[in-house]
């Protein structure tokens, strides 16, 4: 082992008299111990929300939907949907039929969108089927002859009209029937066939869904899809694949994709994760304060010794490797000690779902914490980086100490 490793060592376990100086290292260790571990919870925070949200809103929509450019619907959907299936890259295509009307019980009345599908082919783009409660999606394919239709609420939605399972709702569409009285709003009876619990405020508390036949009879006045959406392998190819498809239909067709459809709530959440870990950040700033003070003192306090090492031999940049081994050890110590906690409070955080925020406004009920190790490797070696930066000035400052002077008095 190299001597300037066993005096630092030596120096950061100094006891009785020196005890001081152990004392202040131990309050550097736990400085950078802190800045650590806040912040790899603060990226484990704001990465686990990211996914979490990109999750529940991935499993609702599609990746890619496909419409006319006219904005008229699809009366070709069966050869697009057909079409679109066989290229490279597309896992599902399904039609769907959307619409806006009124959701009315006894209890009350609440402004919805509509979603027609065709159970089969929608369990290929979305994850809706896996988010039913009391009920299946299957049950949108078998409609009642003798009854009123199936539909599925989201659970939100239903508990603010006061409705359950096999409750029956009206639903008031605005494509109206010619009446002496001019034109009347179509009402038309479903039941309830099941709940749906997405993870998302918004889509639970605002969106139904019902059979595609009979979306088309109350939305789309013929055999026409409003949209074909589709399901592609690499979520993050998501425009390159777009740009394939359209050249593979040809003229006549737009689409849209979930990145640019949500990308406006992933750069706010992308700068909020940004901007809380430059301001934790700073924690390790303070922390490498803390250990240039450290050397500092350590420096003052062993001038002595220095001035000795000097006379017996050592060289200059011995004494600078001395001081700065000691801020390095530090400087790891905490790091290692902080990574460690950090990582281990995101799993307790993330299991037990300690950590609850309102739906309304996350869109989540809770947050997960997931520290990629990426995020953790950055944390680690800049951590690592900054405490060995904090003790260049004061190993250089040990160095340049003059032994005559430091032993003219003892």
């Amino acid at each position: 082992m190299p001597y300037e490793l066993l005096i630092a060592l030596r120096y950061l376990t100094a006891r009785r008299k020196q005890a001081f100086i152990s004392v202040i290292s131990a309050i550097s260790v736990l400085g950078v111990v802190v800045g650590v571990m806040a912040l790899m919870v603060a990226l484990g925070l704001m990465t686990g929300l990211q996914r979490q949200i990109r999750t529940n809103i991935l499993g609702t929509t599609a990746h890619v939907s496909l419409f006319r450019s006219r904005g008229e619907g699809f009366d070709d959907y069966r050869q697009v949907v057909a079409r679109s299936r066989r290229l490279p890259h597309v896992l599902g295509a399904a039609p769907a039929v959307y619409g806006k009307g009124i959701v009315k019980s006894p209890a009350g009345s609440a402004l919805a969108t509509f979603k027609g599908i065709a159970p089969a082919e929608e369990r290929t783009v979305t994850s809706i089927g896996s988010q039913v409660e009391g009920g299946s999606l299957e049950a949108l394919a078998a409609a009642a002859s003798d009854g009123p239709p199936p539909i599925l609420l989201g659970r939100e939605l239903a508990s603010q009209i006061g409705v359950g399972v096999g409750d029956v709702v009206s639903i008031l569409s605005p494509n109206g029937r010619l009446s002496p009285m001019g034109v009347l709003p179509r009402v038309t009876k479903f039941k309830v066939a099941g709940l749906v619990k997405s993870g998302l405020y918004e889509f639970d508390v605002g969106w139904a869904y019902m059979p595609f036949a009979t979306a088309q009879r109350l939305f789309a006045e013929g055999d026409r899809a409003t949209l074909v959406e589709l399901r592609i392998d690499d979520i993050y190819a998501v425009r390159r694949v777009t740009r394939e498809v359209l050249d593979a239909l040809g003229e006549g067709y737009l689409a849209s994709n979930w990145i640019d459809l949500n990308q406006s709530l992933f750069s706010a959440l992308w700068l909020e994760k940004m901007a809380i870990g430059i301001t934790i950040g700073l924690i390790v700033m303070v922390a490498a304060l803390n250990i240039v003070a450290t050397l500092i003192l350590m420096v003052m306090e062993k001038h002595q010794d220095i001035a000795i090492l000097v006379s017996m031999g050592a060289s200059r940049g011995a004494v600078t490797r001395i001081f700065m081994l000691q801020g390095t050890i530090i400087g790891a110590a905490g790091t290692a000690a902080g990574a460690v906690l950090g990582w281990a409070a995101c799993q307790v955080l993330d299991r037990f779902r300690l950590l609850r925020v309102p739906e309304d406004v996350y869109q989540i009920s809770y947050v997960p914490f997931t520290l990629l190790p990426g995020d953790a490797a950055v944390v680690v070696l800049g951590a690592l980086l900054i405490c060995f930066l904090a003790t260049v000035h004061p190993a250089r400052g040990a160095a340049r100490l003059d032994p005559a002077e430091a032993l003219r008095y003892e």
